[in-house]
């Protein structure tokens, strides 16, 4: 190995990397947890140190240079490598100190995980929880986190999951705003009704539609992908939300709307990579969000 032929910083590398990914300074910034002028220096001192221009300016955003194409995928290359490396290392901690990424829904992170957390804060102290509330997938390849709390069962055989939980959400609603609907006895009478959507997709429309109910874009005039928002907005009375029954029937100021749409079963997946699944901090955390979370 020529050591002395390699004459570029890898933060450089990775600022060149992530700014290719994201499309501009600013979002590569974001992603880095840095500033947009730390980026663009970065990315200028790689350029300094290859002899090369890699990133043009287009408006606000950046487009690679023909240089910038083939050299992304090197070190793309090497940013994958770097990963396995981070992963191996976790792996192999044999410590109960240090920090923990779980990502799930916004839902799940506020109304599910409490218990679990003060128990780790109780028995594991020294281990810091950082908490993702997103409905995004994570990239646990990546290291976006190390947990996720997911309705599915992953497909990628480099993660393991195991499945702790399988809940039932209904359709709930304020009596004050079914009392404005014409009554509901069965389902058709729910076709003037306003639903709280989490986009402007199809995909609700057509599991309703699939349930025997006809919807169009007039009974979604509100959308918002947090499904804490939307359940604060159907506790005051705008319109209907999907919500798991444990958390929708607790809640005094909703009832289950009637009209016999069966429940959506809600299965809760927890998932990790199998690299760092033997860290002694992380398969402690994850045990105890396997021990409490059905409960």
């Amino acid at each position: 190995m020529n050591w002395s032929a390699i004459t570029f910083d890898w933060n450089h590398a990775r600022a060149l990397l992530a700014t290719a990914e994201e499309g501009s300074f600013s979002a590569a910034a974001r992603a880095l947890v840095t500033t947009q002028p730390t980026v663009g220096r970065q990315v200028a001192a790689l350029e300094e140190e290859l002899g090369v221009t890699l990133i043009q300016r287009v408006g606000r955003g950046v487009e690679l240079t023909e240089a910038g194409i083939q050299l992304v995928e090197h070190v793309r290359a090497m940013s994958e490598a770097a990963l396995r490396v981070s992963l191996a290392a976790t792996g192999g901690s044999q410590a109960l100190e240090g920090l923990v990424r779980i990502t799930a829904s916004g839902t799940i992170c506020a109304l599910f995980l409490g218990p679990a957390l003060s128990r780790v804060r109780r028995e594991h102290p020294r281990i810091d929880v950082d908490l993702v509330a997103t409905n995004a997938v994570s990239d646990l390849r990546r290291r976006e986190a190390d947990i996720a709390i997911r309705n599915f069962r992953p497909r990628d055989p480099e993660l393991t999951a195991k499945k702790v939980r399988e809940e039932r959400a209904w359709m709930y609603a304020s009596p004050e705003y079914l009392s404005r609907l014409d009554p509901v006895r069965r389902l058709g009478d729910l076709e003037g009704a306003q639903f709280l959507a989490f986009d402007r997709g199809e995909t609700m429309v057509d599991y309703l539609a699939q349930m025997g109910l006809q919807l169009g874009p007039a009974n979604f005039r509100i959308a918002t992908d947090d499904h804490l928002v939307q359940w604060e907005l159907c506790k005051r009375g705008l319109g209907v939300c999907f919500m798991m029954e444990a958390i929708g029937d607790a809640e005094p100021g909703v009832v289950r709307v009637p009209g016999g749409l069966p429940p959506m079963v809600v299965p809760m997946w927890l998932t990790t990579h199998r690299a760092v699944h033997t860290s002694r901090r992380l398969r402690a955390v994850f045990d105890i969000l396997a021990e409490e979370l059905p409960r």
